[in-house]
Protein backbone atom coordinates (compact mmCIF):
# COMPACT_ATOMS: atom_id res chain seq x y z
CA UNK A 1 0.00 0.00 0.00
CA UNK A 2 1.19 3.57 -0.17
CA UNK A 3 -0.15 6.82 0.50
CA UNK A 4 1.32 10.41 2.72
CA UNK A 5 3.70 8.95 5.51
CA UNK A 6 2.22 10.23 8.74
CA UNK A 7 4.86 9.48 11.17
CA UNK A 8 8.08 12.23 12.14
CA UNK A 9 11.17 11.80 9.81
CA UNK A 10 13.57 12.44 12.81
CA UNK A 11 13.05 10.61 15.91
CA UNK A 12 14.56 11.09 19.23
CA UNK A 13 15.13 8.23 21.39
CA UNK A 14 15.08 9.13 25.59
CA UNK A 15 18.05 6.85 26.03
CA UNK A 16 21.28 9.37 26.79
CA UNK A 17 24.90 8.84 25.84
CA UNK A 18 28.02 10.10 27.30
CA UNK A 19 29.02 13.30 26.55
CA UNK A 20 32.48 12.18 26.27
CA UNK A 21 31.31 11.29 22.81
CA UNK A 22 32.28 14.01 20.24
CA UNK A 23 29.42 14.36 17.78
CA UNK A 24 30.40 13.77 13.77
CA UNK A 25 30.38 16.46 11.32
CA UNK A 26 26.88 16.62 9.97
CA UNK A 27 28.18 16.44 6.23
CA UNK A 28 30.32 12.92 7.47
CA UNK A 29 26.88 10.62 8.31
CA UNK A 30 25.74 11.19 4.66
CA UNK A 31 25.33 8.28 3.26
CA UNK A 32 25.86 8.02 -0.72
CA UNK A 33 23.52 6.49 -3.58
CA UNK A 34 24.04 5.42 -6.68
CA UNK A 35 21.23 7.15 -8.06
CA UNK A 36 17.57 7.05 -7.73
CA UNK A 37 15.46 4.82 -6.80
CA UNK A 38 12.60 4.32 -9.33
CA UNK A 39 11.27 0.42 -9.09
CA UNK A 40 8.75 -0.39 -6.33
CA UNK A 41 9.41 -2.01 -4.01
CA UNK A 42 8.73 -6.10 -3.99
CA UNK A 43 7.78 -6.27 -0.05
CA UNK A 44 4.50 -4.88 -0.38
CA UNK A 45 4.58 -3.16 3.11
CA UNK A 46 2.96 0.27 3.88
CA UNK A 47 3.20 4.04 4.26
CA UNK A 48 0.26 4.56 6.37
CA UNK A 49 0.29 4.35 9.64
CA UNK A 50 -2.09 1.97 11.64
CA UNK A 51 -3.82 -0.22 9.14
CA UNK A 52 -1.67 -3.02 10.26
CA UNK A 53 0.56 -3.78 8.03
CA UNK A 54 3.91 -3.17 8.06
CA UNK A 55 5.46 0.12 6.73
CA UNK A 56 8.53 1.28 5.10
CA UNK A 57 10.91 3.39 6.37
CA UNK A 58 10.08 6.81 5.20
CA UNK A 59 13.64 7.33 3.05
CA UNK A 60 14.44 10.68 4.88
CA UNK A 61 13.74 9.28 8.32
CA UNK A 62 16.84 9.74 10.45
CA UNK A 63 17.52 9.53 14.03
CA UNK A 64 20.03 12.16 16.08
CA UNK A 65 23.17 10.95 17.38
CA UNK A 66 22.18 13.13 20.37
CA UNK A 67 18.68 12.52 21.87
CA UNK A 68 18.60 15.24 25.00
CA UNK A 69 17.11 18.02 24.09
CA UNK A 70 20.81 20.05 23.90
CA UNK A 71 21.19 17.31 20.57
CA UNK A 72 17.85 18.70 18.88
CA UNK A 73 19.81 20.73 16.32
CA UNK A 74 22.70 18.31 16.32
CA UNK A 75 24.36 15.67 13.56
CA UNK A 76 21.60 12.42 13.20
CA UNK A 77 21.71 8.83 11.33
CA UNK A 78 19.71 8.07 8.06
CA UNK A 79 18.06 5.43 9.42
CA UNK A 80 17.51 1.39 8.29
CA UNK A 81 14.62 -0.09 6.77
CA UNK A 82 12.83 -0.96 3.74
CA UNK A 83 12.19 1.54 1.16
CA UNK A 84 9.17 1.97 -1.18
CA UNK A 85 11.35 2.44 -3.87
CA UNK A 86 13.95 0.54 -4.70
CA UNK A 87 16.99 1.11 -7.09
CA UNK A 88 17.75 -2.86 -8.12
CA UNK A 89 16.12 -5.38 -10.27
CA UNK A 90 15.72 -8.25 -7.77
CA UNK A 91 15.85 -11.26 -10.56
CA UNK A 92 18.46 -8.96 -12.55
CA UNK A 93 20.62 -8.61 -9.76
CA UNK A 94 23.79 -10.48 -8.93
CA UNK A 95 24.95 -10.09 -5.13
CA UNK A 96 28.07 -11.22 -3.58
CA UNK A 97 29.25 -12.14 0.18
CA UNK A 98 32.44 -12.05 2.04
CA UNK A 99 33.44 -12.55 5.39
CA UNK A 100 36.98 -10.99 6.14
CA UNK A 101 39.56 -11.13 9.71
CA UNK A 102 39.09 -12.90 12.56
CA UNK A 103 35.87 -14.82 13.63
CA UNK A 104 33.20 -13.92 16.04
CA UNK A 105 30.39 -15.23 16.79
CA UNK A 106 27.36 -14.57 14.84
CA UNK A 107 29.39 -14.85 10.69
CA UNK A 108 27.16 -17.70 9.91
CA UNK A 109 23.66 -16.23 10.82
CA UNK A 110 24.39 -12.71 8.84
CA UNK A 111 24.83 -15.50 5.91
CA UNK A 112 22.08 -17.06 6.28
CA UNK A 113 19.96 -13.99 7.07
CA UNK A 114 21.88 -12.28 3.77
CA UNK A 115 21.01 -14.96 1.40
CA UNK A 116 17.53 -15.70 3.07
CA UNK A 117 16.85 -11.98 2.44
CA UNK A 118 17.92 -11.43 -0.86
CA UNK A 119 16.86 -14.81 -2.24
CA UNK A 120 13.32 -14.28 -0.86
CA UNK A 121 11.22 -11.44 -0.86
CA UNK A 122 13.69 -9.35 -3.25
CA UNK A 123 14.27 -12.44 -5.82
CA UNK A 124 17.64 -12.19 -6.53
CA UNK A 125 18.75 -15.23 -8.54
CA UNK A 126 22.15 -14.89 -8.04
CA UNK A 127 24.18 -15.12 -4.84
CA UNK A 128 28.23 -15.64 -4.77
CA UNK A 129 30.38 -16.44 -1.27
CA UNK A 130 34.27 -15.60 -1.53
CA UNK A 131 36.12 -17.63 -0.08
CA UNK A 132 38.85 -16.83 2.82
CA UNK A 133 37.94 -13.33 2.86
CA UNK A 134 39.73 -10.89 0.71
CA UNK A 135 41.66 -13.54 -0.81
CA UNK A 136 38.96 -14.45 -2.39
CA UNK A 137 38.03 -11.54 -4.47
CA UNK A 138 41.49 -11.90 -6.06
CA UNK A 139 42.61 -12.90 -9.88
CA UNK A 140 42.52 -16.87 -9.77
CA UNK A 141 41.36 -17.50 -6.15
CA UNK A 142 41.56 -20.77 -5.14
CA UNK A 143 39.06 -21.88 -3.64
CA UNK A 144 37.15 -20.40 -6.37
CA UNK A 145 33.92 -18.32 -5.52
CA UNK A 146 30.72 -20.68 -4.71
CA UNK A 147 26.83 -20.51 -5.39
CA UNK A 148 24.91 -19.36 -2.04
CA UNK A 149 21.26 -20.60 -2.10
CA UNK A 150 18.93 -21.55 0.53
CA UNK A 151 19.86 -25.34 0.93
CA UNK A 152 23.54 -23.63 1.36
CA UNK A 153 22.99 -21.97 4.28
CA UNK A 154 20.15 -24.05 6.03
CA UNK A 155 20.80 -24.46 9.27
CA UNK A 156 24.73 -22.67 9.59
CA UNK A 157 23.67 -20.34 12.20
CA UNK A 158 23.49 -23.57 14.70
CA UNK A 159 27.50 -23.43 14.03
CA UNK A 160 30.22 -21.31 14.97
CA UNK A 161 32.96 -19.75 12.68
CA UNK A 162 32.07 -18.83 8.48
CA UNK A 163 31.16 -21.77 6.09
CA UNK A 164 32.94 -18.87 3.50
CA UNK A 165 36.18 -19.22 5.55
CA UNK A 166 38.01 -16.31 6.69
CA UNK A 167 41.65 -14.21 6.18
CA UNK A 168 43.52 -11.42 7.01
CA UNK A 169 45.38 -9.05 4.91
CA UNK A 170 44.52 -6.87 1.88
CA UNK A 171 44.03 -7.32 -1.92
CA UNK A 172 44.85 -4.94 -4.36
CA UNK A 173 41.92 -2.68 -4.57
CA UNK A 174 41.70 -2.63 -8.60
CA UNK A 175 42.23 -6.42 -8.75
CA UNK A 176 38.99 -7.06 -5.91
CA UNK A 177 37.46 -4.63 -8.47
CA UNK A 178 38.27 -6.46 -11.87
CA UNK A 179 36.73 -9.98 -10.29
CA UNK A 180 33.31 -7.85 -9.46
CA UNK A 181 33.00 -6.76 -12.65
CA UNK A 182 34.22 -9.57 -14.25
CA UNK A 183 31.16 -12.03 -11.97
CA UNK A 184 28.80 -9.06 -13.09
CA UNK A 185 28.64 -8.28 -9.06
CA UNK A 186 25.44 -5.04 -8.12
CA UNK A 187 26.17 -5.81 -4.32
CA UNK A 188 29.20 -6.11 -2.16
CA UNK A 189 28.37 -7.59 1.26
CA UNK A 190 31.57 -7.13 3.12
CA UNK A 191 31.57 -8.41 7.05
CA UNK A 192 34.46 -7.66 9.30
CA UNK A 193 35.38 -5.41 11.40
CA UNK A 194 38.22 -1.90 11.40
CA UNK A 195 40.46 -3.69 8.36
CA UNK A 196 37.52 -5.35 6.42
CA UNK A 197 36.01 -1.26 6.85
CA UNK A 198 39.15 -0.42 5.35
CA UNK A 199 39.44 -2.82 2.41
CA UNK A 200 35.63 -1.95 1.51
CA UNK A 201 36.38 1.60 1.80
CA UNK A 202 38.77 0.89 -0.92
CA UNK A 203 36.48 -1.05 -2.98
CA UNK A 204 34.06 1.68 -2.48
CA UNK A 205 36.46 4.24 -3.97
CA UNK A 206 37.54 2.15 -6.94
CA UNK A 207 34.34 1.49 -8.03
CA UNK A 208 33.42 4.57 -7.85
CA UNK A 209 36.34 6.00 -9.50
CA UNK A 210 35.43 3.96 -12.56
CA UNK A 211 31.52 4.81 -12.56
CA UNK A 212 30.56 1.33 -11.78
CA UNK A 213 26.85 0.71 -10.39
CA UNK A 214 28.19 -1.28 -7.71
CA UNK A 215 26.55 -1.04 -3.84
CA UNK A 216 29.38 -1.70 -1.15
CA UNK A 217 27.57 -2.43 2.49
CA UNK A 218 28.88 -3.34 5.49
CA UNK A 219 27.96 -5.42 8.34
CA UNK A 220 30.37 -4.86 11.61
CA UNK A 221 31.94 -7.54 13.13
CA UNK A 222 34.05 -7.24 16.03
CA UNK A 223 33.39 -9.13 19.38
CA UNK A 224 35.71 -5.86 20.61
CA UNK A 225 32.63 -3.77 20.19
CA UNK A 226 34.87 -1.12 19.26
CA UNK A 227 33.72 0.37 15.95
CA UNK A 228 33.01 4.57 16.15
CA UNK A 229 29.44 5.43 15.50
CA UNK A 230 28.35 1.59 16.35
CA UNK A 231 26.91 0.92 19.72
CA UNK A 232 26.89 -2.65 19.67
CA UNK A 233 28.69 -4.98 17.04
CA UNK A 234 27.40 -8.36 16.57
CA UNK A 235 29.50 -11.30 18.10
CA UNK A 236 29.89 -9.14 21.44
CA UNK A 237 27.32 -10.31 23.58
CA UNK A 238 27.78 -13.70 22.97
CA UNK A 239 31.85 -12.74 24.02
CA UNK A 240 30.75 -11.71 27.19
CA UNK A 241 28.83 -14.26 28.19
CA UNK A 242 31.61 -16.81 27.45
CA UNK A 243 33.60 -14.67 29.57
CA UNK A 244 31.87 -14.79 32.13
CA UNK A 245 31.86 -18.74 32.20
CA UNK A 246 35.75 -17.87 32.54
CA UNK A 247 35.19 -15.64 35.19
CA UNK A 248 33.49 -17.75 37.04
CA UNK A 249 35.58 -20.78 36.76
CA UNK A 250 38.55 -18.24 37.80
CA UNK A 251 36.61 -17.22 40.91
CA UNK A 252 35.66 -20.98 42.07
CA UNK A 253 39.47 -21.93 41.44
CA UNK A 254 40.92 -19.00 43.72
CA UNK A 255 38.35 -19.49 46.45
CA UNK A 256 39.57 -22.93 46.46
CA UNK A 257 42.69 -22.59 47.12
CA UNK A 258 44.81 -21.21 49.89
CA UNK A 259 45.45 -17.32 48.69
CA UNK A 260 43.72 -18.59 45.30
CA UNK A 261 44.43 -15.86 42.70
CA UNK A 262 42.59 -16.50 39.17
CA UNK A 263 43.77 -14.61 36.26
CA UNK A 264 41.65 -14.43 33.25
CA UNK A 265 42.85 -12.51 29.94
CA UNK A 266 40.16 -12.11 27.43
CA UNK A 267 40.05 -10.73 24.45
CA UNK A 268 40.12 -6.46 23.53
CA UNK A 269 43.13 -4.65 21.44
CA UNK A 270 42.10 -1.50 21.93
CA UNK A 271 38.92 -1.74 24.21
CA UNK A 272 38.35 -2.98 27.53
CA UNK A 273 34.43 -3.25 26.77
CA UNK A 274 34.18 -7.18 27.11
CA UNK A 275 36.46 -7.52 30.27
CA UNK A 276 34.13 -4.31 31.99
CA UNK A 277 31.20 -6.02 30.54
CA UNK A 278 32.18 -9.60 32.00
CA UNK A 279 33.08 -7.79 35.22
CA UNK A 280 29.80 -6.16 36.05
CA UNK A 281 27.94 -8.84 35.01
CA UNK A 282 29.49 -11.39 37.07
CA UNK A 283 30.59 -9.25 40.02
CA UNK A 284 33.63 -11.62 41.04
CA UNK A 285 36.23 -9.59 40.16
CA UNK A 286 38.65 -7.83 42.11
CA UNK A 287 40.43 -5.71 39.80
CA UNK A 288 39.90 -4.83 35.79
CA UNK A 289 43.10 -4.05 33.50
CA UNK A 290 42.22 -2.15 30.17
CA UNK A 291 44.16 -1.00 27.41
CA UNK A 292 43.05 2.46 27.68
CA UNK A 293 44.32 2.34 31.67
CA UNK A 294 48.05 2.62 32.17
CA UNK A 295 49.07 1.07 35.77
CA UNK A 296 52.30 0.60 37.52
CA UNK A 297 53.29 -2.78 38.82
CA UNK A 298 55.48 -2.21 41.73
CA UNK A 299 55.41 0.27 44.42
CA UNK A 300 52.66 1.30 47.66
CA UNK A 301 49.88 1.79 45.04
CA UNK A 302 50.74 -0.70 42.11
CA UNK A 303 48.96 -3.39 41.22
CA UNK A 304 50.47 -6.02 43.38
CA UNK A 305 49.97 -4.40 46.52
CA UNK A 306 46.40 -4.05 45.50
CA UNK A 307 46.17 -7.83 45.07
CA UNK A 308 48.33 -7.78 48.48
CA UNK A 309 45.48 -6.16 49.68
CA UNK A 310 42.48 -7.96 48.27
CA UNK A 311 44.20 -11.12 49.76
CA UNK A 312 44.83 -10.49 53.18
CA UNK A 313 41.22 -9.30 53.74
CA UNK A 314 38.98 -12.28 51.50
CA UNK A 315 41.84 -14.85 51.34
CA UNK A 316 41.76 -14.75 47.26
CA UNK A 317 41.13 -12.81 44.38
CA UNK A 318 39.97 -12.66 40.57
CA UNK A 319 42.35 -10.43 38.41
CA UNK A 320 40.93 -9.73 34.44
CA UNK A 321 43.34 -8.07 31.89
CA UNK A 322 42.18 -7.32 28.32
CA UNK A 323 44.75 -8.13 25.64
CA UNK A 324 45.92 -4.82 24.72
CA UNK A 325 45.88 -3.62 28.21
CA UNK A 326 50.01 -2.63 29.94
CA UNK A 327 51.52 -3.16 26.43
CA UNK A 328 54.35 -0.67 27.89
CA UNK A 329 55.60 -3.67 30.00
CA UNK A 330 56.51 -5.81 27.38
CA UNK A 331 58.93 -5.58 24.51
CA UNK A 332 57.09 -4.10 21.49
CA UNK A 333 56.88 -6.80 19.23
CA UNK A 334 57.31 -4.07 16.45
CA UNK A 335 55.77 -6.07 13.52
CA UNK A 336 52.07 -6.00 11.70
CA UNK A 337 49.70 -8.56 11.04
CA UNK A 338 48.60 -8.68 7.35
CA UNK A 339 45.78 -6.39 8.34
CA UNK A 340 48.26 -4.01 9.35
CA UNK A 341 47.44 -4.30 13.40
CA UNK A 342 50.68 -4.09 15.24
CA UNK A 343 51.07 -7.58 17.23
CA UNK A 344 50.98 -7.50 20.94
CA UNK A 345 52.72 -9.07 23.45
CA UNK A 346 50.77 -11.90 25.29
CA UNK A 347 50.03 -9.77 29.00
CA UNK A 348 48.10 -12.96 29.99
CA UNK A 349 51.22 -15.08 30.08
CA UNK A 350 53.86 -11.79 31.17
CA UNK A 351 51.21 -11.26 34.24
CA UNK A 352 50.79 -15.18 35.39
CA UNK A 353 54.90 -15.25 35.54
CA UNK A 354 55.14 -11.30 37.04
CA UNK A 355 53.07 -12.49 39.89
CA UNK A 356 54.64 -15.72 40.92
CA UNK A 357 57.83 -14.21 40.93
CA UNK A 358 56.36 -11.02 42.76
CA UNK A 359 54.57 -13.35 45.38
CA UNK A 360 57.52 -15.34 46.22
CA UNK A 361 58.16 -14.82 49.24
CA UNK A 362 54.56 -15.18 50.29
CA UNK A 363 53.29 -17.73 47.73
CA UNK A 364 49.96 -17.59 45.89
CA UNK A 365 48.22 -20.07 44.17
CA UNK A 366 47.49 -18.89 40.79
CA UNK A 367 45.48 -20.46 38.35
CA UNK A 368 45.28 -19.06 34.55
CA UNK A 369 42.33 -18.95 31.95
CA UNK A 370 42.38 -17.85 28.43
CA UNK A 371 39.13 -18.44 26.69
CA UNK A 372 40.08 -16.28 23.64
CA UNK A 373 39.48 -18.51 20.64
CA UNK A 374 36.94 -20.47 22.72
CA UNK A 375 34.93 -17.29 22.68
CA UNK A 376 35.77 -16.19 18.59
CA UNK A 377 34.56 -20.10 17.54
CA UNK A 378 31.55 -20.17 19.58
CA UNK A 379 27.84 -20.09 17.78
CA UNK A 380 26.08 -16.66 18.33
CA UNK A 381 23.66 -16.58 21.75
CA UNK A 382 19.72 -15.81 21.09
CA UNK A 383 20.58 -11.57 21.44
CA UNK A 384 23.30 -11.85 18.61
CA UNK A 385 21.62 -14.31 16.36
CA UNK A 386 18.32 -11.43 16.54
CA UNK A 387 20.81 -8.93 15.87
CA UNK A 388 22.29 -10.65 13.31
CA UNK A 389 19.50 -10.93 10.94
CA UNK A 390 18.43 -7.59 11.69
CA UNK A 391 21.52 -6.39 10.58
CA UNK A 392 21.65 -8.44 7.82
CA UNK A 393 18.09 -7.78 6.45
CA UNK A 394 18.98 -3.76 6.65
CA UNK A 395 22.16 -4.33 4.89
CA UNK A 396 20.03 -5.91 1.92
CA UNK A 397 17.13 -3.06 1.77
CA UNK A 398 20.06 -0.71 1.73
CA UNK A 399 21.78 -2.00 -1.25
CA UNK A 400 18.73 -2.63 -3.02
CA UNK A 401 17.80 0.49 -2.74
CA UNK A 402 20.52 1.61 -4.47
CA UNK A 403 22.72 3.30 -0.98
CA UNK A 404 26.72 2.45 -1.11
CA UNK A 405 29.81 2.96 0.95
CA UNK A 406 28.02 2.54 4.15
CA UNK A 407 27.73 0.27 6.97
CA UNK A 408 24.83 -0.62 8.52
CA UNK A 409 24.55 0.02 12.34
CA UNK A 410 23.08 0.70 15.44
CA UNK A 411 22.92 3.55 18.06
CA UNK A 412 20.33 4.53 20.75
CA UNK A 413 18.74 1.46 19.91
CA UNK A 414 17.44 2.27 16.50
CA UNK A 415 19.42 0.65 13.51
CA UNK A 416 21.27 3.02 11.34
CA UNK A 417 23.25 3.73 7.98
CA UNK A 418 26.57 4.87 8.31
CA UNK A 419 29.16 6.10 5.82
CA UNK A 420 32.28 4.11 5.85
CA UNK A 421 34.57 7.43 5.81
CA UNK A 422 32.91 7.70 8.76
CA UNK A 423 34.03 3.82 10.49
CA UNK A 424 36.98 2.78 8.44
CA UNK A 425 40.54 3.59 10.46
CA UNK A 426 39.29 4.45 13.26
CA UNK A 427 38.27 2.21 16.55
CA UNK A 428 36.34 3.38 19.86
CA UNK A 429 37.64 3.15 22.85
CA UNK A 430 36.27 2.46 26.98
CA UNK A 431 35.60 5.84 28.34
CA UNK A 432 37.48 5.93 31.71
CA UNK A 433 35.04 9.15 32.53
CA UNK A 434 32.04 7.41 31.77
CA UNK A 435 29.46 5.43 33.60
CA UNK A 436 30.61 1.89 32.08
CA UNK A 437 34.20 2.33 33.94
CA UNK A 438 32.77 3.87 37.10
CA UNK A 439 30.82 1.01 37.62
CA UNK A 440 33.47 -1.13 37.26
CA UNK A 441 35.79 0.86 39.73
CA UNK A 442 32.62 0.90 42.21
CA UNK A 443 31.83 -3.19 41.98
CA UNK A 444 35.77 -4.41 41.92
CA UNK A 445 36.29 -1.91 44.53
CA UNK A 446 40.35 -1.54 42.96
CA UNK A 447 42.24 2.21 42.77
CA UNK A 448 40.87 4.53 40.37
CA UNK A 449 44.85 4.79 39.60
CA UNK A 450 47.38 2.68 40.01
CA UNK A 451 50.44 5.42 40.28
CA UNK A 452 53.04 3.29 41.92
CA UNK A 453 55.31 5.19 43.92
Amino acid sequence: MTGTPDRCRLRSPTRTRSRAIQPPDPADLIVDRLGPATRPSPLGLSTVSGDRIADYCPDDARTLFDPSPSGADGPSFEMAGPREQVFFDGPRSHAAIVTCGGLSPGLNNIIRALVRTLRGPYGVRNVTGFRFGYAGLAKDADPPPMNLDRAAVHHIDRQGGTILGSSRGPVEAGEMVDTLDRLGVDLLFCIGGDGTMRGAQAIYDEVKARGRQLAVIGLPKTIDNDLPLVERTFGFDTAVGIACEALRAAAIEAECAPRGVGLVRLMGRHAGYIAAAAALTTREVDLVLVPELSFALDGPKGVYAWIREVLARQGRAVVVVAEGAGQDHLEAAGEADPSGNRKLGDIGVFLRDAMKAAFADDPINLKYIDPSYIIRAAPANTADARLCGELAEDAVHAAMSGRTGMVVGLWNGQRTHVPLGAVAGRTRRLDLDGALWRSVVQTTGQPKVFEGE
